[in-house]
Order: structure tokens, then C-alpha cells, then sequence
């Protein structure tokens, strides 16, 4: 499992970048806490950040790996 900061801000937002996230981390396999400042998303496989950050670059978001 692993957590990004991430700049999807709404429910409005997750519903752009579901198909983006499913494609590289499987249906279900990911989520997003909005009421955290940071926006965590966390992605249940081991995805490379590379391919997440991609993922949303795409559809217009970003997100950066939490340490």
C-alpha cells in the first residue's frame, strides 16, 4: 500500500480520475481521504508512483508519494 498527496479536492474530482487510477491500480484498489489536508490517495498494490502520477497527469491532477 502506498499514500500520495494529491491535489483531487471533491467527489466531483474523484469521479474524473476513477477510470485513470482503475486502468493503473484495478477497480477498487485505490482510494482518496478528502477530509485529510493532504488529500491522501492510497493505492492498495504495489504500483510505481511513476505510473500513478502519470495516471493523473492525464485527467489533470497530481500527486506526490507521502514518505
Amino acid at each position: 500500500m502506498k499514500k500520495y498527496k494529491s491535489t483531487i479536492q471533491c467527489s466531483a474530482c474523484v469521479a474524473k480520475v476513477t477510470s485513470a487510477l482503475d486502468e493503473v491500480a484495478g477497480k477498487g484498489q485505490w482510494s482518496v481521504d478528502l477530509t485529510s489536508p493532504s488529500r491522501t490517495l492510497t493505492v492498495e498494490p504495489d504500483v510505481a508512483p511513476e505510473k500513478v502520477a502519470q495516471a493523473l497527469a492525464k485527467v489533470g491532477y497530481k500527486a506526490e508519494p507521502i514518505s
